[in-house]
């Protein structure tokens, strides 16, 4: 019985979560308290198991809210601005080069961990160079989805944090051990993009030779157009190319390379800027990050003593830090309300039995002969499980039946948690229909829904597995566990 009341509690909440009918909060919060009163605790027992579970995910929402605002006002104040033209501007004309400096952004862009941020950075920055070349657009999402995905490791993304909620550690326990995993995966995401961006430039000089079948809705390369496939170097071209009429270069107007020779500052406000603080915010960047990687103090007090001096050094003034900290702290507040939601789930599937009878139900269920493997299981599958399940669903509602199973089995919890977080909702974040970010990066890129998972999921599902054997080799995840 109570193993059926928890399987019916995760599949509502999931079914919830799926169709959006409520808020992520009513959903883990109010289904599992309606499902302990259904199991006959009382309001004091239910009480206990609230208290419990929330005391298990303050520290990772404090954590959360502090990271976001941290690195929002580094962002306001200009420190990645530089590196953003940077890579803009070495991008040049070359297809490959063009996919590199794609991914590449997206990786600099997406060190907030906010997935929205980094849409909004590297599409608009880098939509106009595939544009004047005729790259397909397709190409261009998929680069920076990698990139973004490879990133969203961070403790300081959702992934990591929810799945830290849910064994109860630091999200610096999980993320550290993972780095060199980490690390391999963003030389997969790049060396992914080479290949992208050669293939690209494959096609479009099959275009320019007059082959129709080379031609894709997503570029605006056409038979007959100029098209610009260059060797390489920043100097720009005409955007002539899918025009069909192109005027000789004779008579081509002046061309105003626009924001993708001249990218925009990442920061909204140029008011915000501080650019004579510019190493000073670097170092203070830095040192943050190295507490955290040392853990010198608690994720939660590295990001608030951050934010403190952030605030401190480059705004003055109570009106102006408070606009600061009010800026980014409202986006922040969603999630942390959710994971103290995902608290209330996870308290009262603990507090009331039901999880443990879930796993021993579903234990029941797993051939012995797969059991060992589960850890490797969970990785290989953790980017296409990423169609099925969004962050929430999978983290605060299959990972804790999965660490159960496990745990029958001698499992440890943080394999799984870090098998999960290697695929699900990382790398595979950028082709999950279950998050907002996703319908951002393609509306912002301008391609179709089905055509991007298709054109993704491939490449995505490839880099999540290298960075599953990387972290195989390295031994933070067992290939078997005996």
């Amino acid at each position: 019985m109570l193993s059926l009341l928890g399987f019916g509690t995760i599949l509502v909440i999931l079914l919830l979560l799926f169709t959006q009918r409520v808020a992520a909060i009513i959903a883990l919060a109010g289904v599992p308290l309606v499902a302990a009163f259904v199991a006959g605790n009382s309001p004091s027992e239910v009480a206990a198991f609230v208290k419990s579970g929330l005391g298990g995910v303050v520290g990772v929402a404090t954590m959360f809210l502090f990271a976001i605002v941290f690195f929002g006002i580094m962002r306001d104040a200009g420190l990645f601005d530089p590196v953003v033209r940077r890579i803009v501007r070495l991008a040049g004309n070359a297809p490959p080069t063009v996919a590199v400096a794609t991914t590449a952004l997206a990786v600099v862009a997406h060190l907030d961990g906010a997935g929205a941020t980094t849409f909004l950075i590297a599409v608009p920055a880098m939509l106009p160079i595939y544009e004047r070349l005729g790259m397909s657009r397709l190409v261009l999402a998929t680069c920076v989805g990698l990139g973004a995905g490879v990133m969203n490791v961070v403790p300081w993304g959702g992934p990591t944090a929810r799945a830290a909620a849910t064994v109860g550690v630091d999200a610096n326990e999980l993320w550290v051990p993972l780095i060199p995993a980490q690390i391999a995966g963003v030389v997969f995401a790049l060396a992914v993009a080479y290949f992208l961006g050669r293939r690209e430039r494959t096609r479009l000089a099959k275009v320019a030779d007059g082959d129709a079948t080379a031609v894709v809705e997503e570029s605006t390369a056409r038979v007959g157009g100029r098209v610009a496939v260059g060797s390489g170097g920043p100097a720009p071209i005409p955007p002539t190319a899918g025009t069909g009429d192109a005027p000789d270069s004779t008579d081509a107007p002046d061309w105003n390379p626009g924001p993708a020779q001249n990218a925009a500052p990442a920061s909204g406000d140029p008011d915000l800027l501080r650019p004579k603080l510019l190493w000073v915010n670097a170092v203070l960047v830095l040192v943050t990050l190295g507490a955290l990687v040392a853990a010198v103090a608690p994720p939660e007090m590295c990001f608030l003593i951050a934010s403190i001096l952030a605030l401190l050094i480059n705004y003055r003034g109570m009106k102006a830090q408070q606009a600061r900290v009010e800026a980014h702290a409202v986006g922040a507040m969603l999630m942390v309300g959710t994971l103290l939601a995902a608290g209330v789930l996870l308290g009262v599937l603990d507090g009331s039995g039901m999880i443990e009878a879930m796993a021993v139900s579903a234990a029941n269920v797993i051939p012995d002969g797969m059991t060992p493997a589960l850890p490797l299981i969970v990785g290989v599958l953790a980017v296409p499980m990423s169609l099925i399940f969004g962050p929430d669903a999978y983290y605060f509602g299959v990972l804790p039946v999965l660490i159960e199973v496990g745990d029958q089995f001698g499992i440890s919890a943080t394999h799984l948690a870090q098998a999960s977080i290697l695929g699900e909702e990382t790398v595979g974040f950028p082709i999950s229909p279950m998050t907002g970010a996703f319908y951002l990066l393609v509306g912002l890129a301008s391609v179709d829904i089905g055509k991007h998972i298709r054109h993704m999921i491939g490449w995505a599902w490839l880099v999540s597995i290298g960075m599953l054997g990387v972290a195989m080799v390295t031994g933070v995840i067992p290939l078997w566990v005996s």
